[in-house]
C-alpha cells in the first residue's frame, strides 16, 4: 500500500500549471498545531488541522511583518471559523478563506488541501 500524503495545490499563476505538490504525511499534524513546508518555487505553507480531520493550509508568510511564522500561531474559532493568530502581533487569519479577521484589507494565499496515495 502507498503511503498517504497531504499534497497542496500550486496556483497556476506561479507554475506553468495547477499541479499538486506533496507536503507532508497527514499523522505529523495535531490539531491546534502547524506544519510549514517549503514549496517548489521557494514559498512556504503552513498546514493545519482542525478536530475532525480536516486540513487546511494557508501562506506562511505574516504579511503584517514578513516572517514566516503563521505555523507557529495559535488556533481557534471566531463565529464558527477557524483561524490562526500570529505569533508575533497577535492579527488572526482565516484557516479557510486567507482574510484577515481584525483588517479586511489584508489576506494571505489559501491552497487547497487533498490526501494522495494509500486507499482513502
Amino acid at each position: 500500500m502507498t503511503p498517504v500524503t497531504l499534497a497542496v495545490e500550486l496556483p497556476a499563476d506561479r507554475h506553468e500549471d495547477r499541479a499538486w505538490f506533496p507536503v507532508c504525511d497527514p499523522a505529523a499534524l495535531v490539531p491546534g498545531r502547524g506544519v510549514a513546508a517549503l514549496l517548489p518555487d521557494g514559498g512556504q505553507v503552513a498546514l493545519f488541522v482542525d478536530r475532525t480531520g480536516r486540513p487546511y493550509a494557508i501562506g506562511n508568510r505574516d504579511p503584517f511583518t514578513g516572517a514566516y511564522v503563521l505555523s507557529r500561531g495559535l488556533t481557534g474559532s471566531a463565529d464558527g471559523r477557524p483561524f490562526v493568530a500570529s505569533p508575533l502581533l497577535k492579527q488572526r487569519f482565516d484557516l479557510e478563506t486567507g482574510a484577515c479577521l481584525d483588517d479586511p484589507a489584508v489576506s494571505v494565499p489559501v491552497y487547497r488541501v487533498r490526501e494522495v496515495g494509500g486507499r482513502r
